[in-house]
């Protein structure tokens, strides 16, 4: 039995509440650790080379890789290729898109935060 004023939870996942925005809002692009960092630091930093994200988000030449080409097809993140004499070099900046796609994720985050606040303090 539901207490009056109790919304039951159902196993299924199908559980919503109007105070928590539906999980299937999420960019999920975005919410992946190594993306957010890629998405945060060049916000931070309008243009960032390979070499810098990968020492500023301590991560391999290849996991960086998979993870800006992702951000790039889905248009977040520019990325272009030059060489500095014969050295390659690879720069990065936020597009945006990329930028509005982080501030819309941001303020799902928001909601959830503040969200879980309101129904800790309801208890």
């Amino acid at each position: 039995m539901v207490a009056p004023g109790k919304s039951p939870h159902p196993d299924d996942g199908s559980h919503t509440s109007p105070l928590i925005p539906p999980a299937d809002h999420l960019d999920r692009l975005i919410h992946e650790r190594l993306r957010l960092g890629i998405v945060s630091a060049l916000t931070a930093e309008p243009v960032l080379s390979f070499t810098d994200l990968k020492k500023l988000l301590k991560t391999t030449d290849g996991n960086l890789s998979v993870h800006a080409r992702k951000l790039e097809e889905a248009g977040y993140i520019s990325c272009l290729k030059s060489f500095d004499g014969r050295t390659p070099r690879t720069e990065f900046r936020l597009t945006p898109a990329g930028k509005a796609a982080l501030l819309r994720y941001l303020d799902h985050m928001d909601a959830l935060i503040q969200a879980t606040r309101k129904l800790t303090i309801a208890d």
